[in-house]
């Protein structure tokens, strides 16, 4: 318990910082995976080439090397930018491709019937999408939309290579410190399980209160 005790803020700061990436990548992620999704169904065909190119070069490319090009590439563009926001960036991103995916199979549960009937009505793209289809495929994919933002908060451990605070990375600090880097690892590892467990815990209740039931 001495690591933990010794070293409170430490932990803390690092708990902190990842809860903070987790946050705000799922946010970008959600919202990047809904507009992608809605670019792979959509009528007009450079939508659908774009959300596909989107996808593909994303769920292709290792997170670290995305990281790479998201921190040390952007600058040279003249973007400046915190690093965290940087690490918000491409963490936000690259979830975005797998939510999209996720949505996307959940639209294609929704039957067709359902979308011919809201354009018989004359609602436009945008309201069929949005107002009948989405709110049904959500349904669906609560599970596996979770399921990927649990593997965004262990994913934003790499984050801690490029000098931003999260969990992971206090073990830098406290193996200078002479701590036993095995104990260290222990609560680092408790405190991403509090993470992923009060994830999971709020997807259980979505799904039980909007989940289809099988």
């Amino acid at each position: 318990m001495d690591v933990l005790t010794d070293n409170f803020s430490t932990f803390g700061k690092g708990f902190v910082g990842t809860v903070e990436l987790t946050v705000y990548a799922s946010v970008l992620a959600l919202v990047l995976g809904f507009v992608m999704a809605s670019f792979r169904v959509a009528p007009v065909g450079s939508f659908r080439a774009f959300g596909t190119a989107w996808v593909t070069v994303l769920r292709n490319t290792p997170l670290t090397l995305l990281f790479f090009a998201v921190l040390l590439g952007l600058p040279r563009f003249g973007l400046v930018l915190p690093f965290k926001v940087f690490a918000v960036l491409a963490l936000g991103c690259y979830t975005s491709a797998f939510i999209c995916e996720a949505l996307r199979s959940g639209i294609n549960t929704v039957p067709k019937g359902q979308g011919e009937a809201a354009r018989s009505l004359g609602m436009t793209f945008g309201q069929t999408l949005s107002m009948v289809v989405l709110p049904q495929a959500f349904r669906s994919v609560i599970s596996p939309v979770g399921s990927n933002l649990i593997a965004l908060a262990k994913n934003s451990a790499i984050a801690g290579a490029f000098s931003v605070t999260e969990l992971l990375g206090t073990y830098k600090t406290l193996n200078e410190l002479g701590y036993s880097i095995i104990w260290t690892f222990v609560w680092i590892a408790v405190g991403y399980l509090i993470i992923t467990l009060a994830i999971s815990a709020l997807f259980n209740i979505l799904e039980k209160r909007w989940g289809v039931a099988r």
